[in-house]
């Protein structure tokens, strides 16, 4: 029986505390994801942890190809992250980092649904804190959006497993079909942490309002582990490839218009999710493949790009566009390292997106999803635009903003250097990655065809930057506030229902008038037909009205004879 990974996670957390001195505090945040990686390699793959609660089985470390490739990729990211925030000594943010990390590692390894989902939620409750760490009122605010939205998550995926077990499922962690209201919630919880399209804006405000390394660490776990959960529980699943599709393509003009240079990589964050979102929903063993090895790919690449943008915020104050540029003369190895991941994430041959990426496009194809295809060629073009071209231009290259801050310090340079070194190594040789993935791949990315097909997307794609720079047609760099869907109730819907409200104050003022009038016209006839000055409101004689009950009793008496006959 096998401890499981992430045990020793949540033990580091609860030993951190009374570890004196800030030195061996970030040895045990080294030491720990090290550790962890060499057991989830070593172990072989089958159940190693089990056990009976009120009646449940619940598989704590189930081990397979799938598991052990995110958990490795979660180990070695956990690694970078916390080699890249060596100078912190927040307990707060060290505490999390261990936490976060062991959550996504024991969602990744679990075999039922409720170890899934106490994992599941435990990514939630450690990961506010990497924002409320930046210790800012804007901080806490979208900490507290964050925390809703992934708790939320969370409660719809515990409604599924209740519904599942009602109706006397297994709740084993395996595929699933869209065939019950039980399965729909949670494959809802599932795209919410994924990010879907309209469900994705937690991700563009939580990511950039966390600390500089904060951020790194959040751009590693919360996606991919969902990304997981949709390979593990909905692959073949035909919808997603077409909520893929739309996730590669809108965050791209998002993000040519933003300002802020970590919500950019946010937005491109969000379109590569789309491609392995697609790949999941083609659901063939090679797209399954091409999810698993780009989710890998990815992880290190948008690290290596937070790493360095963060690199210019811990130095500079500032990661906006409009307040940078010219930063290469004092920091030329940030500048190195961004490059090398906008490389990456363009999937430039010889980098690692180039490998990975194009497993997804070649199922899309050999498919005939000519449709798909299109779109993903298109969101590989707006990619290179947005995060190979802005994000380092924009910072280091573009004009020359007078800062001349000093080169980031060595231990995040040594992470920016040993995760840029992944990226080329992935990319140069692919085979150690492929011999990862979850089943046997027989596919050559460097073949004339393809490596003059990507360059000549990737030369048209710089082409037509420079051009819309050069005619001025390229949204300008300026201090803005993007609020992307967040506008619907955030303007639309305020204005709307104010709207709303306004027409409403009106017919209802109308109806009252109209009520009042006839409300009043009611009591204006009743008082002159049974008032004091009315016909017989007044004072008769006694006669009058003898003379009135006789012709009364008259009346009677005939109809009452009338109707007798």
């Amino acid at each position: 029986m096998e401890f499981p990974t992430s045990f020793l996670f949540i033990a580091a957390a609860c030993v951190l505390p009374v570890l004196r001195g800030g030195g061996l505090r970030a040895a045990v945040l080294l030491a720990v994801p090290a550790v962890a990686a060499w057991q989830v390699m070593a172990v072989p793959p089958g159940v190693h942890q089990e056990f009976e609660l009120f009646g449940l089985n619940l598989e704590l470390m189930r081990v397979d190809r799938l598991s052990r490739t995110f958990a490795l990729i979660f180990c070695i990211a956990a690694f970078l992250g916390n080699l890249y925030a060596w100078h912190v000594r927040d307990h707060v943010q060290q505490i999390a980092a261990l936490l976060y990390a062991g959550a996504a590692i024991g969602a990744v390894f679990a075999g039922d649904l409720v170890t899934l989902f106490i994992y599941w939620e435990g990514t939630a409750l450690a990961s506010v804190f990497l924002i409320w760490a930046r210790r800012t009122p804007g901080a806490y605010h979208v900490g507290m959006r964050y925390l809703v939205i992934q708790v939320g998550s969370g409660v719809l995926l515990l409604a599924g497993v209740i519904l599942l077990f009602r109706d006397g499922h297994a709740l084993e962690f395996e595929a699933m079909t869209l065939g019950s209201l039980a399965t729909w919630l949670i494959f809802l919880a599932f795209g919410i942490k994924c990010a879907f399209p309209l469900l994705h804006n937690w991700l563009q405000d939580s990511y950039p309002a966390a600390t500089v390394t904060g951020t790194v660490i959040l751009s590693a776990f919360t996606t991919k582990l969902a990304v997981y959960a949709l390979a593990r529980g909905f692959p073949g699943t035909e919808i997603l490839i077409y909520i893929g599709t739309i996730m590669t393509i809108f965050p791209i003009f998002f993000a040519e218009i933003e300002n802020d240079l970590r919500r950019v990589l946010s937005y491109s964050l969000n379109n590569q999710l789309g491609f392995m979102v697609v790949g999941v929903g083609i659901g063939t063993e090679m797209a399954l493949n091409g999810t698993v090895s780009h989710a890998f790919a990815h992880i290190l690449y948008k690290a290596l790009l937070f790493m360095s943008v963060g690199a210019v915020l811990f130095r500079t104050g500032t990661s906006k566009a409009s307040e940078l540029g010219g930063l290469y003369r004092t920091m030329p190895l940030t500048a190195l390292f961004c490059v090398i991941g906008a490389a990456s994430i363009s999937a430039f041959p010889l980098f690692s997106g180039f490998v990975t990426k194009s497993l997804i496009l070649y199922e899309a194809e050999k498919a005939h999803m000519t449709l798909i295809w299109l779109g993903l060629v298109f969101a590989s073009a707006g990619v290179l635009s947005h995060s190979g071209i802005k994000i380092p231009y924009f910072a280091f290259f573009a004009h020359d903003s007078g800062r001349r801050p000093a080169e980031a310090p060595s231990h995040m340079l040594l992470a920016m250097g040993i995760t840029a070194f992944l990226c080329i190594l992935i990319g140069v040789q692919p085979q150690l990655l492929y011999a990862l993935l979850p089943y046997e791949i027989h596919y050559q990315p460097y073949t004339v065809p393809h490596v003059v097909g990507q360059l000549e997307l990737l030369i048209f794609a710089m082409f037509a930057f420079c051009l819309l720079m050069r005619t001025g047609i390229h949204p300008p760099e300026v201090r803005a506030v993007n609020l992307d869907f967040d506008w619907t109730y955030r303007m639309f819907l305020p204005r709307v229902l104010g709207r709303i409200a306004a027409a409403s104050g009106i017919a209802m003022d109308g109806i009252a008038r109209i009520l009042t009038d006839l409300g009043q016209g009611l009591v204006n006839g009743l008082y002159h037909s049974r008032g004091p000055e009315n016909l017989l409101g007044r004072s008769w004689p006694t006669g009058s009205m003898a003379l009135f009950v006789v012709g009364v009793l008259v009346w009677v008496l005939v109809v009452a004879y009338l109707a007798g006959g």
